[in-house]
């Protein structure tokens, strides 16, 4: 079995671009342990306050799984260990366990401490000895130490006997700059391990991209200690990714990462996905194991075989991390992506069906000409795929949207008004809006609700332009791309047109008339899909 500790709260809380209030770092903390992370790095409250503050309200809760460690470096050179401001915090936090880094590069040491190899080998020993006399195991990470050990293999290997003398029950390996190789990382890890007689453990930043292969490389070599962070958060290029290291270690090695067994993965994207909502950080769709587009097939080849055999093209059944398969449509698409699709949005369409496919395989393609892109808005190719299988129903028919703004006495004002035909009947509505687009979507709402009050549950949450792949002269297409939501799901749409607009209402008009397909349309009522995000989902 492997030990996972994670640093999310430290080290990942060190990316330049994340800042966790005290109340995200003990959510974190809680879903790690339901996880059944074994050892939560709370933070360094010899550092900042709130940090301090995290190791007294931690308190308050009860971790079934985990253990909650606090960091901290090894005492200064000039002071004994009891007067280490550090030390003391470490205690005060009133944790069982503290991971202490010291330095294993003479560089640092010499450079960057101003001391001696030796000073430095006493700074270890003396501050795990401390920590050991008050009741707390201790974990050390020797900092830069395949730095240190490529420059001065016999200084590098002291700094680790003078930990294991001084009692640390775990000797972490860490990769700091990031620049060590795989092979590298596991001859010295193999070779280490005939030295020492405590576990060995492995920490890497990613600064090459190498991070998650280096620690599988390390486990390979006999560490039975991996630290790294939730979606590889961490200063610089980020810390070595749990969410790959573990299913990797577990799925594809073997080797069990918690006792909670195999079948927590099936929660694995749901803490990734956790994480980085209270990071404020928006998902990277092509992570592995996790994203949005670890399991997702566009080309038609793909498609085809994967509905024939999901292994053809997928290395493990995306269930197993809690993911799950995405079919795209798009240009390259063929009867095969068409079909998946409608298994997707449980729309009735077979391969029997040779007409209707053909045709929607036909409009999607000429749809794609234009600029559309289909594969990122499902409630537009939903509606495509509906009209031509004959399901859809018409509840509204747009007459005319007109929309107007102008700079009056200082500030911008822009209006819209529309007049809709629903049934037998007009409606017509003005509103005024920050802008032309805000404005047209309060009048379209306003216009739509007085027949449909479900509408006012609508939010418009994104909006997207970009230019689209297209152009005619000077008059070049834009592709307006936007999300709603009801607050159970959530849907996207996409319009194209030279004005944006004119390509701003295609996109909100399919946004609301694909909520009232599944709220009101017999044929279509409560159809879903089972992706968050995804039309119907």
């Amino acid at each position: 079995m492997v030990e996972i500790y994670d640093t999310t709260l430290r080290d990942g809380a060190q990316s330049k671009d994340i800042y966790f209030s005290l109340q995200d770092k003990l959510r974190i903390a809680l879903k790690l342990d339901e996880f059944g992370i074994q050892y939560i790095e709370g933070g360094w409250p010899g550092s900042n306050p709130k940090d301090q503050e995290f190791f007294k309200a931690v308190k308050q809760y009860s971790f079934k799984h985990s253990v909650i460690t606090a960091f901290g470096s090894t005492r200064r050179k000039d002071l004994p260990p009891d007067k280490d401001h550090n030390l003391q915090a470490i205690l005060e936090s009133g944790v069982e366990v503290a991971t202490i880094f010291g330095k294993a590069w003479a560089l640092h040491v010499t450079k960057v401490l101003k001391t001696s190899l030796e000073q430095n080998l006493d700074m270890v020993y003396s501050s795990i000895t401390y920590l050991r006399e008050h009741g707390l195991k201790v974990i050390f990470d020797a900092e830069h130490f395949f730095d240190g050990y490529k420059a001065n293999p016999e200084y590098a290997l002291s700094v680790l006997r003078v930990a294991e003398e001084a009692g640390a029950q775990v000797l972490v390996l860490c990769d700091t700059n990031g620049g060590t190789l795989p092979h590298e990382i596991y001859k010295v890890v193999k070779m280490i391990k005939d030295k020492v007689k405590v576990l060995l453990g492995i920490h890497c930043h990613n600064d090459c991209g190498m991070a998650v292969a280096n620690s599988i490389q390390a486990v390979l070599a006999g560490a039975v200690h991996v630290q790294g962070t939730i979606n590889g958060f961490g200063e610089r290029c980020g810390n070595a990714d749990l969410c790959q290291i573990i299913p990797t270690l577990e799925l594809k090695l073997g080797i069990s990462t918690s006792q909670l067994g195999v079948e927590r993965l099936r929660r694995l994207r749901e803490l990734s996905q956790y994480v980085y909502e209270l990071a404020g950080i928006h998902p990277n769709s092509y992570q592995p194991f996790v994203g949005d587009n670890a399991f997702a097939h566009k080309g038609g080849v793909h498609v085809d075989a994967v509905l024939k055999v999901p292994q053809a093209y997928e290395h493990i059944d995306p269930f197993l991390v809690g993911n799950q398969r995405v079919f795209s449509v798009s240009e390259l698409s063929g009867k095969a992506n068409i079909l998946a699709k409608a298994r997707e949005f449980h729309l009735p369409l077979s391969s029997e069906d040779r007409e209707v496919l053909n045709s929607i395989v036909r409009k999607v393609k000429e749809l794609e000409n234009q600029g559309y892109h289909l594969e990122n808005a499902d409630a537009t190719l939903f509606l495509l795929m509906a009209k031509e299988m004959g399901l859809y129903r018409e509840f509204f028919k747009v007459i005319y949207c007109r929309m107007t703004s102008e700079s009056r006495d200082g500030e911008f004002i822009a209006d819209s008004a529309v007049k809709l035909k629903i049934g037998d009947q007009y409606v017509y509505d003005i509103a005024e809006g920050n802008g032309p687009v805000h404005a047209e979507d309060l009048a379209l709402r306003k216009a739509l609700s007085v027949f449909f009050p479900e509408i006012k549950d609508v939010e418009l949450v994104n909006y997207r332009v970009s230019i689209a792949d297209v152009a005619a002269g000077t008059a070049s297409a834009v592709r307006v791309f936007i999300e709603f939501s009801d607050g159970e799901r959530s849907w996207r749409t996409v319009g194209v047109s030279t004005n944006i607009l004119e390509a701003s209402k295609v996109a909100l008009i399919d946004g609301y008339d694909y909520y009232l397909q599944l709220k009101r349309n017999p044929k279509l009522r409560g159809i879903t899909a089972s992706r968050k995000g995804s039309a119907g989902s």
